[in-house]
């Protein structure tokens, strides 16, 4: 025979049957859940949220020296805050930790500080100014602690957020110095090749002075002067060895005493005398023969005269000589006055000459000092201005006028605990107290062959029912049932009174529910 569909008055009358699998099961596990909840410890939770504030100077005036992203800094601080040695500062400063001291090593208890701790970045979609594309910036960030006790909780959070202030102020200006420091020791540096590098070009200048391609005009306008003179002067020689030449031939034509030249005089006459009276008489002539004869007697006194003559030339006593050979002293005197003044400037000029064909090889080297000592220059001057920007940005950070934390919601007591959720626990506790008592109670009567009814055992058998007997209920199942009802009424008193006070120690003082909902009544 096929199994007849149960009608709601089959499920009411298992609820009877199976009310104590349902409840006990029910019970038990809602006991269970709020044991958990009692006795899972309150941990209590504080915040801290800074802000994160932009330079108060624009940066087009007075650019930072911390350049690294605000994400990059903030991460950087969390972990100089969140080294073992600051950890275990504040460990011991507040006493935490003092249950887990014993069972834990400081290692663990730290690591337990630091899961404790949390660090949340808030961020904000900001234009940027130089590309103008939206990204997500952190502009604030909140630091949370939790604990057990509140008040320790509420300490250690703004403990922490100080620590993140003045850590913050202490890089940052750390950073400041430190930039301006290096940047100092680097100048100096600088400074020393530089004036290394004028020492060498003052030395080769001193050593090349007149080859410099500075003076390449002067000696260049120099050496064309030389040569002018030099050929004004070779015109003037070439003058005065004429004039040496005329003088010359003009002092052998005069003798140097004035005897000798009246000697030469009346030779000269006999000589046109003789020629004379030979065109018109003989040799055997007297005339001719006396003519002849005195000139032989000059010319013997000449001949003998002229040793005589020339010791009378260092002495002459003719004017006409004298004046003549004092002319060619004067114009040989000037020949070699001309000749030492171009050879001076023939010297001059070759040393001009040399210095021009040496300037291009100086020029080279020298173009090549200047080259360097101007990179050097360049070095410094933009070290220099480095250095005036990063002590502006120096006073900036010690001004605390440049980007700055500052605490906006400081941390406040709590006033409720952040967890466990002892609410949700016993609403958990409650669903899967009441699954466990219908769990049980299907499993009890689905597994009982048991025959409850005249009904059922007609659906089982198909065999009509002529009579029942009745349930006999004797003294003892009376006490027996009594004993239940106590034993319930007892359980429902404990669950409600242990659910008043989970529920004023853990949820809401009794008074304040009182109040909020005598407050919400209409009077």
């Amino acid at each position: 025979m096929e199994p007849m569909p149960m009608t709601p008055g089959d499920y009411v009358k298992i609820l009877k049957r199976r009310k104590w699998s349902l409840i006990l099961p029910a019970i038990i596990v809602f006991m269970a859940a709020a044991a958990v909840a009692l006795v899972l410890p309150s941990i209590y939770q504080s915040s801290s949220r800074i802000l994160i504030e932009e330079q108060d100077i624009p940066s087009d005036f007075v650019e930072s020296t911390v350049s690294s992203y605000a994400e990059q800094r903030l991460q950087s601080i969390n972990q100089r805050i969140m080294s073992s040695t600051r950890l275990l500062e504040i460990i011991n400063r507040f006493n935490l930790y003092e249950d887990l001291k014993d069972k834990w090593t400081i290692e663990e208890i730290i690591n337990k500080m630091r899961e404790d701790i949390k660090l949340e970045p808030i961020s904000a979609e900001v234009a940027d100014r130089r590309t103008g594309k939206t990204r997500a910036v952190t502009i604030a960030f909140s630091l949370t602690y939790e604990g057990k006790n509140p008040d320790v909780v509420q300490r250690v959070a703004n403990m922490l957020a100080s620590l993140f202030l003045e850590e913050n102020l202490r890089v940052r200006e750390q950073q400041a110095e430190e930039t301006s420091t290096f940047l100092q020791s680097e100048l100096d540096k600088l400074k020393v090749e530089l004036a290394k590098i004028e020492a060498n070009i003052a030395e080769f200048k001193e050593e090349n002075i007149n080859e410099l391609p500075d003076l390449l005009q002067v000696n260049i306008q120099s050496l064309n002067h030389l040569e002018n003179n030099i050929e004004r002067l070779n015109e003037q020689l070439r003058g005065l060895r004429e004039r040496e030449g005329y003088l010359q031939t003009q002092l052998a034509s005069i003798p140097p005493d004035e005897e000798t030249r009246q000697d030469e005089q009346r030779l000269k006459e006999l000589k046109i005398q003789l020629a004379f009276l030979r065109t018109r008489y003989s040799d055997e002539y007297p005339d001719v023969r006396k003519t002849q004869a005195d000139m032989e007697e000059l010319e013997k006194q000449l001949a003998q005269g002229k040793s005589s003559s020339r010791k009378a030339a260092n002495n002459p006593d003719n004017p006409a000589y004298v004046t003549l050979a004092s002319q060619l002293a004067s114009t040989r005197s000037d020949i070699g006055s001309v000749r030492s003044q171009i050879r001076a400037f023939e010297q001059k000029a070759d040393e001009y000459r040399r210095r021009i064909e040496a300037t291009p090889r100086v020029e080279e080297a020298y173009k090549a000092m200047l080259t360097e000592r101007n990179n050097w220059q360049a070095k410094v001057e933009d070290l220099m201005r480095k250095l005036m920007e990063s002590r502006m940005a120096q006073g900036l950070e010690k001004a605390q006028k440049g980007e700055r934390y500052t605490l906006i919601d400081p941390a406040r007591l709590p006033e409720e605990p952040y967890k466990p959720n002892r609410m949700a626990i016993l609403l958990i506790g409650l669903v899967l107290g009441v699954g466990a008592g219908i769990g049980t109670a299907s499993l009890r009567e689905f597994s009982d062959d048991a025959v409850w009814d005249d009904l059922q055992l007609y659906r089982m058998t198909a065999v009509p029912v002529l009579a029942s007997i009745p349930e006999i209920v004797t003294p003892r199942d009376i006490f027996r049932q009594r004993i239940k009802r106590l034993a319930l009424v007892a359980g429902m008193a404990l669950i409600v009174g242990g659910g008043v006070a989970v529920f004023d120690h853990f949820v809401m003082d009794l008074d304040v529910f009182w109040a909020k909902v005598m407050r919400r009544l209409p009077l």
